[in-house]
């Protein structure tokens, strides 16, 4: 089947979080009842989301894997639900029986954390489906990945390996043109190596693809914001600081952003927006 979707490459993309996970670190078990994660979806699309973003395995770090009939299982009626409902959505896996039933069940997009590298099948899948695919930077599974938050040059090195990822989509047939990159702030990242891949995002989106970014209530800004005793900003009240990164990304050429938080979001690019317009 090759999928045509309906929405998407529109620039200045807000993309809305919906994890239908019992353990994801901001929002696990909030949305895990089919429900709870429908009621939530058409939220977030009513705030302005162009797509929602359904996952269902959480890539914190430190996370332990689940079977691929478990994933099945908590996101295909989701989506199934969603786009009944006229909600776009995004699937957010690593895995290629996962990908194909979230788009048989109407996904138009496959966000594909580990970029191609987690499951050898995803990309042949993907260039079969021909939906827009995101290839995030990626180096491990969430058990692991923090000790391999090792760089030289942490911009350069992200850039040199999603350009190698990006060639893998190719040769398996996948075209240039529904190719979206991702730098995965928080994967295998520590937060020097956020910062550094926020302030110099320009070089991310030098490479010619639309870029996603996604900074949502990640443990960095809670360390940025945290109290006087040196506790962390609360994953929730993270808000303000993520909607600040979302405008530096989209000030610095990125796509779309991947947030909680889609009103706030949206409401800030209005405004965003508006001072890029001639008075």
């Amino acid at each position: 089947m090759i999928w045509s979707p309906p929405v998407v490459m529109a620039p200045q993309m807000v993309v809305g979080i919906l994890n239908v996970t019992p353990d994801s670190f901001s929002d696990g078990g909030r949305y895990d009842s089919l429900g709870a994660a429908i009621t939530h979806g058409c939220q977030l699309h009513d705030e302005g989301a162009g797509l929602v973003d359904v996952g269902g395995e959480s890539t914190r770090p430190g996370a332990q894997r689940i079977d691929a009939a478990t994933e099945i299982h908590r996101v295909v009626p989701v989506i199934r639900a969603l786009t009944e409902a006229g909600v776009p959505t995004s699937v957010d896996t690593t895995r290629a029986t996962v990908a194909a039933a979230a788009v048989e069940a109407g996904a138009a997009v496959v966000n594909d954390v580990s970029g191609g590298l987690a499951d050898p099948e995803m990309l042949p899948v993907v260039a079969s489906l021909g939906c827009p695919y995101v290839i995030m930077h990626w180096r491990g599974h969430s058990a692991g990945m923090q000790a391999l938050a090792v760089y030289d040059d942490v911009v350069q090195m992200v850039r040199d390996e999603l350009s190698q990822q990006v060639d893998a989509a190719l040769a398996a047939g996948i075209a240039r043109e529904v190719i979206i990159l991702d730098p995965g702030l928080g994967f295998a990242k520590t937060a020097a190596h956020n910062w550094a891949l926020t302030k110099h995002l320009d070089r991310i989106v030098d490479l010619g693809f639309p870029v996603l970014f996604g900074a949502s209530r990640k443990s960095y800004l809670g360390a940025l914001l945290a109290d006087d005793q040196g506790r962390p900003r609360p994953a929730d009240q993270r808000a303000a600081a993520t909607v600040a990164t979302s405008l530096i990304a989209i000030a610095a050429g990125a796509w779309g952003v991947r947030v909680h938080d889609v009103q706030d979001t949206v409401d800030a690019l209005a405004v965003w927006r508006r001072t890029q317009e001639e008075p």
